[in-house]
């Protein structure tokens, strides 16, 4: 549903998979909010904006990805840049091990037991 909802956005909405990336990218303002926000409310409020920022970005990703991926494979005259899909894919999987490679030497998703 998540690449459905990208597409719709960009191809048969018109705006384009340049502006798609923008509108689904909002997801840094939920997240921007949700930390804002917390610790300003009570603790039951405060698990129902975790829930809502939650599901809200996870919503999000899905589309959002699609139409970065779509940006960048699609042809100049269809609005991407044109790297096409294995071009695309390589870049995705080169992202994705250097992001888990650089977590796992320097650990810095861990929380530690203090905190």
């Amino acid at each position: 549903m998540g690449t459905a909802a990208g597409d719709l956005i960009a191809e048969k909405f018109g705006i384009g998979y340049l502006n798609s990336i923008f509108i689904f990218g909002s997801i840094a303002i939920v997240a921007i909010v949700y930390y804002g926000a917390k610790g300003t409310a009570e603790h039951k409020l405060e698990s129902m904006y975790a829930i809502l920022a939650f599901w809200v970005a996870y919503i999000f990703t899905r589309p959002f990805g699609a139409s970065i991926g779509d940006y960048l494979s699609q042809v100049h005259a269809d609005g991407g840049l044109g790297f096409g899909a294995m071009t695309t894919s390589a870049l995705f999987l080169i992202s994705i091990l250097g992001l888990v490679m650089y977590l796992t030497f320097t650990r810095k998703d861990e929380i530690s037991a203090k905190d």
